[in-house]
């Protein structure tokens, strides 16, 4: 069983980690911690295990829903977790090694922030879609306040 209650406290982790780390980056020098790497790879951690529970437990239970309009925002959430997806492997790929457990930024820092910048809102704007959207969907269909799925 999914609680909303354990959606919101992922999603709190995932701003929470996502705030702090763009506030390290501010200084190059920060790039190079491994505080700001170990932040780093838990964000990258949160976000996966979040993104993998919202695809298959809310919208693997909204796409076999007899309504066609809540299979088709389960299906344009899961549309969009594949692109976010397919984003993130290839930020992940140019900006660290994660079996090191190292961030690559190198003489690239300008444009590291920038990747990171928009990595990271793209992120925050699908948890706010899911908030806004997504949630409030779930609680009509399921007539509970507690139980996501």
């Amino acid at each position: 069983m999914v609680t909303f209650a354990a959606l919101h406290a992922q999603n709190h982790r995932i701003t929470e980690l996502s705030n702090v780390f763009l506030y390290l980056i501010q200084d190059r020098a920060m790039c190079d911690t491994q505080t700001a790497c170990d932040v780093f790879m838990d964000y990258a951690k949160a976000v996966r295990e979040h993104i993998e529970l919202v695809d298959r437990k809310l919208c693997g239970q909204l796409i076999s829903h007899p309504d066609q309009s809540v299979k088709n925002t389960a299906d344009r959430f899961l549309s969009g977790s594949s692109e976010i997806k397919r984003i993130f492997a290839a930020y992940l790929r140019q900006w660290c090694r994660e079996s090191k457990r190292q961030l690559t930024v190198r003489g690239n820092y300008d444009e590291f922030v920038t990747d990171t910048n928009q990595m990271f809102s793209l992120v925050l704007d699908r948890i706010e879609r899911e908030t806004e959207h997504l949630y409030p969907l779930i609680r009509k269909l399921e007539g509970s306040d507690q139980r996501a799925a």
